[in-house]
């Protein structure tokens, strides 16, 4: 069997030999999200206007050109991660794998960066036991060494290290392959650079929002905030900023990479004037200095107020009710079960006391802390993957 690859030019009109111009066929991409949150993921890539997503673990697929590859990495907010499908082939056994790794057409997927050793490469490989090639390690060290001798490529030392990873999949002898368009978790936008501990990644922040029911039309108050990530997503999202202006991709690395049409998709995007002030507070004075600092650099400070105070006195803003939601500390993240609960049980208070007519969202891991704010959660969804945990969301209709 011959490897099938997509061609470079799977976005662009190519010259058939027959004559006429002809557009190449889409192609896989796969939209991974926290497991937990794929439904809200799903309902972003539908508004963005993206072609037949079907939900799936871990993710959305969708199936799309190179420009959707480049658009989906620049807009979507909740998509960690977006792996391109660009070839496949079947191999039975490792001297197989060998001969049609070297036989692949790399040249038409890896840019030249790439090619002439500049940049570094790694192999991920997943197998399973409908495969007669089952041992990962071997499939990975039998990938790399054919694309480093027969392309010159150089290889990463891990994967944290390598600029382009290429992920291939065993099942039932088929190995299919895509590459991580990304680079780095979406969830780095490119402007936080302070941190406090245990953030909130931005990718999670956004979904957790959308699955508030949070659309950039309401205020957002978040009264733990710690670098100060949902009111920096919340500002942004009102305002309609692209989600990857700021950083670099892996798709740069690849012979597909266009960056006069990737700069065409940047110059289309058009921000919105929003009037719509955004609510931070931390009892730490130096996160809060931190999320100041993000907010700047994101772009949105004018749209941000960021106080060092603890929950009891935070105080509701002037104007119509919206949106408080909050990632407080739990037990197995920060501190001691036993040590929150009197947390929990005045950030309840407050919310009944001072913010009637808002809705309340609050994300941990335990249950029990959660009932001891007294509010009136409404069934919590689906455990959510964080940071090695599996947490809810607990959402609050409007508080009476």
């Amino acid at each position: 069997m011959r490897a099938t690859i997509l061609p470079a030019c799977a976005t662009t009109v190519c010259k058939s030999s027959a004559g006429p111009d002809v557009t190449d066929p889409t192609f896989e991409i796969f939209l991974t999200a926290p497991p937990g949150l794929e439904p809200m993921l799903m309902a972003e890539v539908q508004q963005a206007g993206f072609d037949a997503p079907v939900l799936s673990p871990g993710g959305v697929t969708i199936r799309g050109t190179w420009e959707d590859v480049w658009r989906a990495n620049l807009c979507l907010r909740g998509a960690s991660k977006v792996l391109a499908r660009f070839g496949e082939f079947r191999a039975f056994h490792l001297a197989q794998l060998d001969k049609r790794a070297r036989k692949f057409p790399w040249d038409e997927i890896l840019g030249q960066g790439v090619l002439t050793g500049g940049l570094s490469l790694k192999v991920e490989v997943s197998t399973n036991k409908k495969s007669k090639i089952y041992h990962a390690g071997a499939a990975v060290e039998r990938f790399e060494r054919a694309i480093a001798e027969e392309f010159g490529v150089k290889i990463a030392e891990g994967l944290d290290d390598a600029d382009l990873v290429i992920k291939a999949r065993f099942d039932d002898n088929n190995i299919q392959l895509s590459v991580d368009t990304s680079g780095e978790g979406l969830h780095k936008r490119g402007h936080k650079q302070a941190m406090g501990k245990a953030p909130m990644r931005e990718t999670m922040a956004a979904l957790c929002l959308r699955a508030c029911g949070y659309d950039g039309t309401e205020p957002v108050l978040d009264p733990m905030c710690g670098s100060g990530t949902f009111v920096i997503e919340a500002a942004e999202i009102a305002r309609h900023m692209m989600a990857g202006r700021a950083r670099h991709f892996a798709f740069e690395h690849l012979a597909t990479y266009d960056p006069a049409r990737v700069q065409n998709i940047k110059a289309d995007w058009q921000n919105h004037e929003s009037a719509l002030q955004f609510y931070g507070s931390d009892r730490n004075v130096n996160v809060v200095r931190m999320a100041n600092e993000n907010a700047e650099r994101a772009g949105v400070a004018d749209m941000c107020t960021f106080q060092p105070v603890p929950v009891s006195e935070i105080t509701r803003p002037e104007g119509a009710p919206g949106l408080v939601i909050v990632n407080p500390p739990y037990g197995a993240r920060i501190g001691k079960k036993k040590d929150l609960f009197a947390l929990y049980s005045a950030f309840g208070e407050v919310m009944k006391d001072r913010f009637s007519g808002w809705r309340v969202g609050m994300i941990t891991s335990d249950d029990q802390l959660a009932q001891a704010t007294t509010l009136p959660w409404l069934p919590p969804q689906a455990p959510i993957a964080h940071g090695g945990l599996k947490v809810r969301l607990y959402q609050s209709a409007a508080l009476g």
